[in-house]
């Protein structure tokens, strides 16, 4: 038998081994890569609305009142009212817990009125904290310097500016946060320091003073003697 058609069937045989080898190495890799996307995957909590007391409180005061309390509340803890009006009140404040990590929680508070019994006044007060975790993300920059004819030159000069940019924004659901806010609110209310000041009475204006009285000359009777 000729040379050259063993070693045309021998390199035929090996490339028919090869061809399953590569196709198993392939679907393995697939395999592999699907399962370690799979592990990856953000699991998030479904939404029960099974619970209506975390971000609620039902307090016996007129909408304006409660909210008032709210802003009294959040002034007290630090935090800078950037709205409020009589059913709607938002602070925000800043925290530092890292070199490198910027957290902002913006805090907003809404009251609205609630059918009293007996015609009493009763307003429920709907918090909701926002947390916003910022980050230092490093962007390097490098200098270039146009040359004539010969376009642009890159120096070997470099540098690096800081930007801090949103990594993570989640509502807080922690019910003690809530409780010791609301309970704050409970303080201002009781204590009267959210009501709003009774109207002054118009002051009457001051009265005229009486008229002098007029006296009249008084011509002497004759003498009848």
């Amino acid at each position: 038998m000729p040379s050259h058609f063993n070693s045309f069937s021998s390199s035929f045989s090996s490339s028919s081994l090869r061809t399953p080898v590569l196709v198993l190495g392939l679907l393995s890799a697939l395999v592999l890569a699907g399962c370690g996307s799979t592990s990856r995957r953000v699991s998030y909590e479904p939404e029960d609305f099974d619970s209506t007391t975390t971000h609620t409180r039902n307090y016996a005061a007129t909408e304006g009142q409660t909210c008032e309390a709210a802003r009294r509340a959040l002034l007290s803890q630090g935090y800078m009212v950037t709205a409020a009006n009589a059913d709607l009140v938002t602070g925000r404040k800043s925290f530092q817990p890292a070199a490198e990590v910027h957290v902002e929680v913006e805090f907003r508070v809404v009251c609205a009125r609630e059918g009293g019994k007996g015609g009493k006044q009763s307003t429920v007060a709907f918090a909701t904290a926002l947390q916003d975790r910022y980050g230092i993300k490093k962007v390097n920059n490098s200098a270039s310097v146009g040359v004539g004819a010969f376009g642009s030159l890159s120096l070997p000069f470099a540098g690096s500016d800081d930007a801090m940019v949103k990594v993570a924004s989640e509502t807080l659901t922690d019910e003690r946060f809530y409780d010791r806010f609301f309970t704050l609110m409970d303080r201002f209310l009781e204590g009267g320091g959210a009501d709003a000041p009774p109207d002054m009475p118009a002051e009457a204006p001051p009265s005229a003073p009486p008229a002098p009285a007029i006296s009249f000359p008084v011509a002497p009777s004759p003498n009848r003697g």
